[in-house]
């Protein structure tokens, strides 16, 4: 048996994953009204539309009735983890945890995992990231992702637990290469969601994107993450997907800004808040990151998009 707390999208979509290999899912809703509303019509109408809840998927409203000392994936965005961990920590401890959020936190700069390490310390915290839209994993389509946990166990235990017909799962024992990964490819995103959203082209794009790969290695291996695992799903693959797709929810967001068009407040874009977290740890480390510097100031209005490609394009010509 598995739970998942938290029942936007992409939570509703890994329950209804999990549920299809026949074992007992719970989904946690933190609106009674809507735990109500999915397991009456058995669909998740707000967040993921015409995709039917298996009967063998539990929706609850009370987390604390969630079975206890299974494993518990918390798909809730970055900056409101550390919310739900105070407001349910009696109920998280002794459990794996597993963070599906992909950023930094804006007022710690900690990632998910370090959250939970700081919150839930009877816990043993992992990270679920990669490439992945809901839609895709509540369709059946094959995805992979990584599985991250410092316990080399517990990691093994999780990826047979969390691997179904479609989705494979891959693990290691990197927490902070697979938390900065799904963290700064966010920030890439919107960057590169302005670039084609201004028109300066797919050439534009696909330079931006791998000068934006340089930025997310020179931060993680600083602060001791593996190579392989930056050049791997939580990494390459996810930046790839992220900056090419208008699924990205921060590549929509970047799009806007190009465009110079209003984006909808209510949507939750990650990297909004997690570039002006990174940019903050990489000055304290300094670290050269550019185009996160570029995306904060696009972001608190102090540059334009063509100030903020001239910005990029005149610094000193070096070696690659």
């Amino acid at each position: 048996m598995i739970a998942v707390a938290g029942s936007g999208a992409f939570g509703t979509a890994l329950a209804v994953s999990l549920a299809a290999t026949g074992q007992p899912v719970q989904l946690w809703a933190r609106d009674p009204d809507h735990a109500t509303q999915m397991e009456r019509t058995r669909e998740n109408a707000r967040r993921l539309p015409g995709v039917a809840l298996p009967d063998n998927l539990q929706v609850v409203a009370d987390l604390e009735s969630v079975v206890s000392e299974i494993p518990l994936l918390l798909a809730a965005p970055m900056q409101q983890l550390r919310d739900m961990l105070v407001l349910h920590k009696l109920a998280l401890g002794g459990r794996p945890l597993v963070a599906c959020c992909k950023g930094v936190e804006l007022s710690t700069g900690l990632g998910p995992v370090g959250v939970i390490e700081e919150l839930i310390p009877s816990a043993t915290p992992a990270i679920l990231t990669g490439p992945s839209f809901a839609v895709d994993i509540a369709g059946g389509l094959p995805t992979a992702l990584t599985l991250a946990c410092h316990d080399p166990v517990m990691g093994k235990r999780l990826q047979q637990a969390l691997s179904t017909q479609n989705l494979r799962i891959y693990r290691t024992t990197d927490t902070i290469g697979a938390e900065l990964g799904g963290a700064v490819k966010n920030v890439i995103a919107i960057a590169s969601g302005a670039v084609i959203g201004a028109g300066l082209g797919e050439s534009a794009r696909a330079a931006l994107m791998t000068r934006g790969f340089a930025e997310m290695q020179r931060m993680a291996l600083a602060l001791g993450a593996q190579p392989e695992t930056l050049a791997g799903l939580s990494g390459f693959g996810d930046l790839t997907l992220t900056c090419t797709s208008e699924q990205s929810r921060n590549y929509r967001f970047g799009l806007a800004l190009g465009r110079r068009e209003t984006f909808d407040p209510t949507v939750t874009v990650e990297g909004a808040a997690t570039s002006r977290a990174v940019l903050e740890r990489a000055r304290i480390m300094l670290i050269d990151m550019p185009i996160t510097e570029a995306v904060v100031a696009l972001l608190d209005g102090r540059l334009q998009l063509s100030q903020a490609m001239e910005m990029l394009l005149s610094r000193p010509l070096k070696e690659e």
